[in-house]
């Protein structure tokens, strides 16, 4: 009977403006909630079989769905790991159940944006509970070689294994030059002293003690010079390597190294033009440089200016702060001024951004209608860099919920008023048997 089946028509209308009515609910609800994405709902008619002479209505049906790929404005914070995806592109979290689990075990669900802190075992996690993944990375932000379609090599971004840093220095750089009027017949022959600072394993400051003395030429200059080395982690008054240094005084390569001699524990390697010394902490590789270059060591008709002498190695420093860039690098920063790449937070995307199964704390899930994962370096690819001190807002718009709203009080009065009326006609009907 017709009548009847607009009954259930106004049913499922009154149905479906209820489910529009909690999607908006929802939306407004979470207006200011960060990361949040709003939810929709699609209407979509059912169609009865007809015949000619009557029509049967078939009512509507509703489908629910969240606009994941939809981006909301980044605004700033003061939170160094405050972060989100400048476009499109998913963060890596688990739960508390997944810190201490094989990746195997682990749940793996993804953010487009979360405020992170360091818990009490230096874990960065959110106030919700989701711990932040990366990969491990080495002192120059290499990740190695990893899986990028799968979680199986992220691990949980912990900084307290950060919260000291120091490297021994491995490498000097000795950019110097010689006074040429110092090997010159009469010269006096004073030696110039010149302390380089290192670091030893420890993260102390030390240093090593170059001393260049003249070889006074008897006619005209000697262009040579000798060089010791003393260290002051050791017996400061015992050579731990000597030098001799002749220079060329052709009108082609006029002031370069013309040949080196290493002795008392030092080795030159002609070729890389480095000087190798043994330190308390290990080796340590001093660039003179090499027979004829223009760089290193050099002696000139100028004063004695060591102009570039640079070392590597870092001081002992304190953790100050962690920050995220733009690339996903968590970077330590130490006191020392020195910084350190920790790990590397990979930016997911899957075919199907829509179709991942939304969770509690604006989580997403991969699934059956999500497509495959892959984990882009953030800024490549189809996926966005991620913004530090920044956090993504809702993409609630109150005014087109409220605008909804009205419409959805509208409609939903509407089929109720279409029960009212069947309601009456069926008790016109009834009402025939009096």
């Amino acid at each position: 009977m017709t009548i009847s089946s607009s009954l259930n028509s106004g049913v499922s209308g009154l149905t479906a403006n209820a489910t529009k009515l909690a999607t908006i609910s929802d939306n407004i609800a979470n207006s200011a909630t960060y990361g949040y994405k709003r939810s929709t709902v699609d209407f979509s008619s059912m169609v009865l079989q007809q015949s000619a002479s009557t029509y049967a209505a078939g009512g509507v049906s509703t489908t629910t769905s969240k606009n994941i790929a939809e981006t909301g404005s980044l605004t700033g914070t003061g939170n160094a790991t405050d972060i989100a995806v400048s476009g499109s592109g998913l963060i890596p979290v688990t739960d508390g159940s997944g810190v201490d689990s094989l990746a195997s075990e682990r749940d793996l669900m993804f953010v487009t944006t979360g405020s992170f802190y360091a818990d009490a075992d230096g874990n960065l996690r959110t106030s919700s509970g989701l711990y932040l993944l990366g990969w491990e990375t080495d002192e120059t932000g290499d990740t190695g070689t990893v899986s990028r379609t799968s979680g199986s090599d992220l691990t949980t971004v912990n900084i307290n294994t950060a919260s000291y840093y120091a490297a021994p220095t491995e490498n000097i750089a000795l950019g110097i030059n010689l006074p040429a009027e110092a090997t010159e017949a009469g010269a006096s022959g004073e030696a110039y002293e010149l302390p380089v600072e290192y670091f030893d394993n420890l993260g102390s400051s030390k240093n090593m003690n170059y001393v260049f003395t003249p070889v006074v030429g008897t006619d005209g200059s000697s262009n040579e010079w000798t060089v010791e080395i003393y260290d002051e982690a050791g017996d400061p008054d015992t050579v731990i390597g000597t030098l001799q240094l002749t220079f060329s005084d052709d009108a082609e390569d006029g002031g370069t190294l013309a040949s080196v001699t290493a002795a008392d524990g030092a080795n030159y390697d002609e070729e890389s033009g480095t000087v190798s010394i043994s330190l308390a902490h290990g080796d340590v590789d001093v660039y003179i440089g090499s027979l004829g270059a223009t760089d290193g060591i050099q002696q000139l008709a100028a004063d004695f200016s060591p102009t570039n002498v640079t070392k590597d190695g870092a001081a002992i420093g304190e953790l100050q702060s962690v920050e995220v860039n733009e690339g996903g690098q968590v970077v330590a920063v130490y006191d020392s001024g020195y910084t350190s790449t920790l790990y590397q937070i990979p930016v997911g995307d899957v075919a199907n951004v829509n179709g991942l199964s939304a969770l509690d704390g604006q989580a997403y899930a991969l699934s059956s209608t999500s497509g495959s994962l892959y984990l882009w370096d953030a800024g490549t690819g189809p996926v966005g860099e991620i913004a530090g001190y920044s956090l993504m807002e809702s993409t609630t718009d109150i005014a087109s919920e409220l605008t909804d709203l009205i419409e959805t009080q509208r409609s939903y009065s509407s089929n109720a008023k279409i029960i009212q009326t069947v309601d009456e006609m069926l008790q016109e009907t009834t009402n025939l048997k009096r």
